[in-house]
């Protein structure tokens, strides 16, 4: 249904295009520039919908993405490439934004609550578990491999 709705989203710029090269407007500064605009708009939600359609084509999950654990958890795998932490407000807790690669694959970012240098040295291959707790990653095990 989204895929339709953006397949749309595409047509009706182009709608307008067609309507303003009709009426004979399109050689005024406004006709031309208002068909730019257009042919812009179309064009961001033309690539899109393509790369949407090349997801759904490639259909192929890399392995390094979470799983579910029996415990209700999330489990990820894969070398910390790095941990960075920030500390927030009054009030809010403070995160940790951990990098993690599998190989020649894409890095996936996790977030954290709390501090995760010492528990997720950088190099380190470590498998995490971790569940979501209030909206928020809460670090649960880690096995160091």
């Amino acid at each position: 249904m989204m895929l339709f709705i953006s397949v749309l989203l595409v047509l009706v710029p182009l709608l307008g295009i067609v309507w303003i090269v009709f009426y004979g407007s399109i050689t005024t500064v406004d006709g031309l520039f208002m068909s730019l605009i257009l042919a812009a708009m179309s064009g961001i939600v033309a690539l899109n919908v393509l790369i949407e359609l090349k997801k759904k084509r490639s259909g192929a999950q890399s392995s390094s993405t979470a799983t579910a654990t029996s415990a209700g958890g999330l489990r990820q795998r894969g070398k910390v490439e790095s941990v960075q932490f920030y500390e927030s407000g009054v009030g809010q807790p403070n995160k940790s934004i951990v990098t993690l690669s599998d190989g020649d694959r894409a890095s996936n970012l996790l977030v954290f609550e709390g501090d995760m240098r010492n528990a997720l040295p950088v190099g380190q291959r470590v498998d995490v578990t971790f569940r979501k707790e209030s909206g928020h990653n809460v670090l649960v095990d880690v096995d160091y491999a």
